[in-house]
């Protein structure tokens, strides 16, 4: 009996050591004081590296059809997408919103926005993209570090979080960077369109930072979302005006790309509305209008959000065909709304039918690189776990990459693509070719209409092609 005791007392002080083992790998929120700059422990200890297991796995935390090695049309899937994480969705969500407190308690956050707190941030960052498998970051300035009572202020806690940053990276890079000009209340106006010069001059030092530093690290693009850059009523708004200081501000941030020798590319991102009731680059063809307009066609390319699309009215293919048939396709924010819900949800993707098609112009387009995917998708409300983060990501790659399958059997089928030519196969004749050289003005078509008499006007197919396309899913 005796020897029993002694054997439960050592199997508990067993248990109690590997407790305090597992325990010390982890750095909760509570345990601030151990888990210094210095750190290495893991703030995902239950999640493992998500790995490819096949569509037949049940397993939550793997890929189902996102297989980053395997070749499609000749590319490997991680170099069709560069999926990139969003680092104010995932590490700085709370699941508030304008009818409810926070939701979410991360284990790296203790409710304040201190500098340790943001390098905290940092490391756990890097841990999820690490054990997620992707190679790409972005990130707003004010995300990643707390703002300051001054610039230099400012400037000096952006300076020190980007250290680390910069010592964590390795081998993994940043897709984009780019200024929050949209929540302090100077910018309550716009930044580059508010009606205060000083205003106007802080937010072209803040987006000099913000180039500076996404330079530094290697970023790859930078990105000007407006999203006060824009109006609530044009009864007290000089909107020629505003647009015209967009237009030198922009063109400030091209002549400082040059000054610092980034090479990277600059990204407008779209949206109709929200915040303001009319944003200046509403949809992508108002976005390329404004920059024909102002002779800044070759200095820019677009970041399309799936989400904005849909809030301009359109579907988020229009919108990324409209960007490639101009020349100016340069990312995606991987992200859907919900047709019920009249505002910006920013959720994960999941429709298939959509995936393939923006895979479709995507193959088209030759690829997206040097941009990418980038998942501006956040957690709902209520979904509180940290491997709900995970998991989150893993059905947006999933979904993207069965999109990418699927586009790929689309065309190596070939059915649709020939549908589509017959259905223009008129305009592959001498007189079409004219047409479309402008060679044929309107007394030589009305002679021969004369000629001809009535056309014939043969089906479009839609049905047809809805089925090939549906075959492939």
């Amino acid at each position: 009996m005796k020897a029993l005791k002694i054997l439960l007392l050592l199997l508990s002080l067993q248990v109690f050591a590997c407790a305090v083992i597992a325990d010390s790998q982890t750095c909760p929120a509570t345990n601030s004081d151990s888990c210094g700059d210095g750190w290495e422990g893991e703030f995902f200890p239950g999640i493992p590296q998500i790995k490819y297991e096949g569509p037949s796995s049940k397993n939550p935390l793997a890929f189902k059809y996102y297989n980053s090695e395997e070749e499609i049309l000749g590319k490997k899937m991680k170099d069709w997408f560069r999926f990139s994480v969003a680092f104010w969705h995932t590490f700085r969500g709370t699941g508030g919103d304008p009818f409810g407190a926070a939701t979410k308690f991360w284990p790296w956050e203790d409710g304040t926005n201190s500098l340790k707190i943001a390098k905290r941030r940092m490391r756990a960052n890097f841990e999820f993209i690490n054990k997620l498998g992707v190679d790409y970051w972005c990130f707003h300035d004010r995300d990643i570090a707390p703002d300051g009572k001054t610039l230099e202020e400012a400037n000096a806690n952006l300076d020190e979080v980007v250290a680390l940053a910069k010592e964590l990276q390795g081998n993994k890079k940043v897709l984009w960077g780019t200024a929050q000009l949209f929540m302090h209340p100077r910018y309550m106006h716009g930044g580059a369109t508010s009606s205060e010069l000083g205003v106007y001059a802080y937010a072209a030092a803040q987006v000099k930072k913000a180039m500076e530093v996404t330079h530094y690290l290697g970023g790859e693009n930078y990105v000007f979302w407006g999203g006060r850059e824009g109006y609530q009523s044009l009864l007290n708004t000089d909107m020629e005006r505003e647009l015209n200081h967009l237009a030198r501000f922009l063109e400030s941030a091209v002549a400082h790309k040059r000054k610092i020798g980034f090479n990277g590319t600059l990204l407008i991102e779209p949206k109709p509305q929200e915040p303001t009731k009319h944003q200046y680059d509403w949809d992508a063809a108002t976005t390329a209008n404004f920059l024909r307009k102002y002779g800044l066609i070759d200095e820019f390319k677009l970041n399309i959000e799936c989400n904005h699309a849909t809030l301009s009215g359109h579907s988020c293919h229009h919108e990324l065909e409209t960007a490639r048939i101009n020349g100016l396709l340069g990312n995606i924010d991987a992200n859907t709304g919900d047709p019920q819900v009249g505002w910006d949800t920013d959720q994960f993707l999941i429709d298939i039918g959509e995936a393939t098609n923006i895979m479709l112009t995507v193959i088209r387009n030759g690829g997206i690189a040097p941009g990418g995917f980038n998942f501006d998708a956040k957690l709902r409300r209520e979904s509180t776990d940290v491997e709900d983060l995970f998991i989150g990501h893993i059905i947006g790659m999933d979904t993207l990459a069965r999109g990418l399958r699927n586009a790929a059997k689309i065309i190596e089928d070939g059915s649709l693509d020939e549908l589509v030519r017959k259905r223009y196969q008129s305009f592959d004749s001498e007189i079409g070719s004219m047409i479309e050289a402008g060679k044929a003005d309107f007394e030589f078509l009305e002679k021969k209409v004369m000629e001809w008499g009535e056309p014939k006007v043969p089906s479009a197919k839609q049905e047809l092609a809805e089925l090939i396309f549906q075959s492939a899913l």
